[in-house]
């Protein structure tokens, strides 16, 4: 039987405004119900505006919902002290690296949680050593950040999270500000991960190719979640999408317009299909 590690019921989020403003606020998030299971990738998607970054705060307790209730392995976000107890089970990265690093010394730099977390000294720097390794930066460890490429200092942002053995890491668009290069090693970490290392993954994200690698993708508008899917399902539903400010993986569009067959993900799989329809070899 799956395991719940994080659950919507209900939740609405005002963001609080002036006094003065005489317009009522309009709700971030309303009436949201998800289920994320544990060892899960699931991805998010929506325009500017549309609510995800809101529901990735509200995972982490950064928020608590104005009606609703969050619940994390069954600990509901409604103070600042079950607050500290979901960040040890829920760990955030956020879109820009420099913002999240604290350290000038890499190694330093991921050790600044679990000390945090009161951990013994010992026990640290094992757990350093190791969530290094798990995103390929151990090699890394003595340099200084500011260094770094953009897609390092984000994987560097990612093993803190790993070093305070977090069972889920949030990640609130990581590759925005990164280059081709720097998003796709950042994507192969966080892929890794989830499937070797079973740590669930929500992934707040703008671009469709990352979220085609997901198992289930969440897409938002005005503040509601309004298609829930696995991604073939999901991008089959061009037309859909669009209405809700979206565009398709480049793959996904081709056979779309040329009528051949819906939900295609990849560059290899429209490629095949191609190859079927004019009766050739690949």
């Amino acid at each position: 039987m799956s395991e719940k590690i994080i659950e919507f019921e209900n939740v609405s989020f005002v963001y609080d405004t002036d006094e003065e403003e005489q317009a009522e606020p309009k709700p971030a998030l309303t009436d949201i119900n998800l289920e994320i299971e544990k060892g899960e990738f699931v991805a998010v998607l929506g325009h500017n505006g549309s609510g995800k970054s809101t529901l990735a705060k509200l995972c982490n307790a950064i928020f608590e919902p104005t009606s609703g209730k969050v619940t994390v392995k069954g600990i509901v976000a409604d103070s600042e002290e079950k607050a500290d107890e979901i960040r040890r089970i829920v760990g955030m990265v956020f879109q820009n690296p420099d913002n999240q690093i604290v350290a000038t010394i890499v190694e330093d730099d991921v050790a600044f949680g679990p000390e945090n977390l009161g951990v013994e000294p010992k026990e640290i720097r094992r757990r350093v050593d190791e969530a290094l390794k798990s995103v390929n930066m151990y090699e890394f460890r003595h340099r200084e950040p500011h260094k770094l490429s953009g897609g390092q200092k984000q994987r560097v942002a990612i093993a803190g999270v790993i070093a305070m053995q977090t069972e889920c890491i949030v990640l609130d668009e990581p590759t925005a500000m990164l280059d081709p290069m720097g998003r796709a090693e950042v994507m192969q970490t966080v892929k890794r991960l989830n499937k070797e290392m079973g740590i669930t993954v929500v992934l707040v994200t703008h671009f469709m190719d990352e979220a085609v690698q997901a198992d289930r993708v969440i897409v938002m508008d005005s503040g509601r979640i309004v298609m829930n899917g696995k991604p073939r399902e999901i991008f089959s539903r061009v037309d859909a999408l669009r209405s809700h400010g979206l565009d398709v993986p480049q793959s996904t569009e081709l056979c779309h317009r040329l009528g051949i067959k819906e939900g295609v993900l990849s560059v290899d799989e429209c490629v095949d299909e191609l190859a079927r329809l004019l009766g050739g070899a690949r």
